[in-house]
Order: C-alpha cells, then structure tokens, then sequence
C-alpha cells in the first residue's frame, strides 16, 4: 500500500541548508524535482530576503554545481540549481531509490520533507540508504495511504 512519510535533517545537512548562514530570515520551499539525464534540478522558492542576495548565497555548497533565478511574485524568487552528481545527500538518495519528493520546506532550524513510496519497503529502502551515508534523518510521520470511497 502507498505510504507518506514526514522526515527532518538538520538545515546544515542539506546543501541549501547553507543559505541560512547567510541569509537566516528566509524561508526555502522546494517546488518540484525533475530528474533529467541523471541530473537533479529541483525548483524552489526562497523568501525573506531580497533577489541580489540569494544566488550567493546558494553558490557555497560543493554540492550546488549551478544556481540561477528564474521568476519572482512580489517578494518570493523562484530559483533553479543544478547540482554536482558526486555529492551524497537527501534528493540523491531520493533519485537512486526513486522515493518521489512531495513537499520540501527548510528553515535555519531544520528542513522538512515529505515523501510517498508506493509501499512501506520504498521508505524503509530510502531511510536504510540515508543511515548508510551518515545522514542524519529523523522519522516524524509515517502513515498508509487509504483509497477513498466516492
């Protein structure tokens, strides 16, 4: 049965977690990932700040390979990041166990995911690969999803 599970990785454990020692106001909020040719290229929100300083402030992480704006709605920019194929984290491990991403939120606390595999092994599968790379994710919400009667 299809399974959602909430997770949290320290905010310094995930490479655009490195904003926040730039910028510790914003707000990040992965939109969507795409794989595309073995490359990950999530979309995001960033808000709490202002558009000059937040491709800078991304451009840190050995793991961001490329960053770029690519709309803004009032005071939140939508960025794209391309990152570094040799670099094991969160959304690398979500790819290789195809663990599909529904919802991503980090602040300078901690970051949020919300994911969905089509049975309880593919959430087992992805925490037992997080642990075996030393990443250090916490379980918060685990839960079937149930067909809804109509």
């Amino acid at each position: 049965m299809a399974t959602e599970a909430t997770f949290t990785v320290p905010s310094d454990q995930f490479p655009l977690g490195t904003v926040f020692n730039q910028l510790p106001n914003v707000t990040v909020d992965l939109e969507r990932l795409i794989p595309a040719q073995d490359v990950v290229i999530p979309y995001f929100w960033v808000r709490g700040t202002e558009v000059n300083d937040i491709e800078s402030a991304f451009t840190e992480h050995p793991g961001v390979k490329e960053i770029h704006l690519v709309d803004s709605v009032e005071d939140e920019y939508l960025l794209r990041v391309e990152w570094t194929l040799d670099y094991d984290d969160v959304l690398t491990i979500l790819t290789e166990t195809a663990v599909p991403l529904i919802k991503a939120i980090g602040t300078n606390q901690q970051w949020t995911f919300e994911i969905r595999g089509d049975d309880r092994s593919d959430i087992s599968n992805f925490q037992r690969r997080c642990r075996e790379l030393d990443i250090p994710i916490t379980l918060t919400e685990l839960h079937a999803l149930t067909p809804v009667e109509t």
